[in-house]
């Protein structure tokens, strides 16, 4: 077959990591193509995020990322729209036996890169919760809340065509190290760069083509929206770690939540809800909210997959080169909460990749 010489950067998956980066690579002068892998968009973890988007981490680089993609999102009122974002707060509840002192080198990052977001305090002091630990602490921030992580890529992949990227929906069956691919449709082709941002799938798609993993891996994600009679007044988007609860407002008595799973290594496109672990967040409701008639007669259970860096290396959506010296990469890892950093980290990996394959 006929071999296609490009010498732009192919960015493998479709959901909001490839998306961000596609952009990114595009307004620095990349041509660049996207290969979405065809219907397998419809059922990945960016088709059904909650989007969850805050400053703090009480890990110090994702705390970051997160407080720079923050600072983007406010200041640009055309990203914010194109993201359908919405801000009514945010807690995050520390775990057990969390201090001031442990803490405080993180808040101060946060309160560098974006001033006066973020504020520690006794979660005795949030009425929205309760029966917690004695002594728990919370970052409470005021501007944050949650976009829409399909909509916005939808928006930025399109972004990407009207400058003169392609994105096909097209499944790639082959990779080789020195960057030739072949798709589904035939034919081959070379590109400077490629980019598996394939979320879940990207473990086993590296496995498929003979690559190593990295040691990705994919773990079930699953939430549930509901309607309650009445919700905790001020109770904004909130993660327990006390408990395991995370959640969000969903519209007038509707509320967003979930607790995470244990499932791992699972195909990404053959995922079931777990019942049990619906029920375990219906009763972490009643007990830690107060949220007795929570999900009602209305619930539905959203389930997708996610991918996992090991535990031994740098965690969180980083570019990771693939092959040593090779033009392989991926861009994943986001565990489940790539919105909050999409924006930083993308351009943390364009950059990169910019300054090893310059724009002819």
């Amino acid at each position: 077959m006929e071999l296609r010489d490009d010498r732009g950067i192919a960015v493998i998956g479709g959901g909001l990591a490839g998306a961000v980066l596609a952009w990114r690579l595009t307004r620095m002068g990349h041509p660049v193509t996207v290969l979405t892998g065809g219907a397998t968009v419809a059922r990945d973890a960016t088709a059904v995020s909650g989007g969850l988007v805050r400053a703090f981490e009480t890990d110090p680089m994702a705390a970051r990322a997160a407080a720079l993609s923050l600072a983007e999102l406010r200041a640009d009122a055309g990203l914010r729209e194109l993201a359908g974002y919405r801000e009514f707060g945010s807690s995050y509840l520390l775990p057990p036996g969390s201090t001031e002192a442990a803490i405080r080198p993180v808040l101060d990052l946060v309160a560098e890169l974006l001033p006066g977001c973020a504020e520690l305090m006794d979660a005795a002091g949030l009425k929205a919760f309760r029966g917690l630990p004695p002594g728990t602490l919370a970052v409470v921030e005021p501007a944050a809340g949650c976009l829409s992580p399909a909509r916005l890529r939808a928006g930025l992949l399109a972004a990407v065509e009207a400058v003169g990227g392609t994105v096909r929906a097209e499944a790639v069956t082959a990779l080789a190290p020195d960057g030739e691919l072949r798709t589904a449709a035939g034919g081959g082709e070379r590109f400077r760069a490629v980019v598996v941002a394939a979320g879940p799938w990207t473990p086993r798609l590296l496995r498929s083509w003979g690559l190593p993993d990295q040691g990705l891996r994919a773990k079930q994600i699953q939430y549930t929206l509901g309607s309650a009679s009445q919700l905790p007044p001020g109770l904004g988007a909130f993660v327990d770690e006390t408990s395991g609860l995370y959640g969000r407002p969903d519209g007038p008595h509707r509320m967003l939540l979930g607790l995470p799973t244990d499932r791992w290594d699972l195909d990404p496109g053959a995922i079931t809800p777990l019942p049990e672990l619906s029920a375990q967040v219906a009763a972490c409701a009643a007990e830690r909210l107060g949220l007795a008639d929570w999900p009602g007669p209305d619930a539905r259970t959203a389930t997708a997959a996610d991918c996992w860096a090991p535990p031994d290396g740098p965690g969180g959506l980083l570019l990771r080169r693939l092959l040593p010296h090779g033009p392989l990469f991926t861009f994943t890892g986001g565990t489940g909460g790539a919105a909050k950093t999409v924006l930083a980290n993308s351009r943390d990996a364009a950059t990169a990749l910019a300054e090893a394959f310059p724009a002819s």
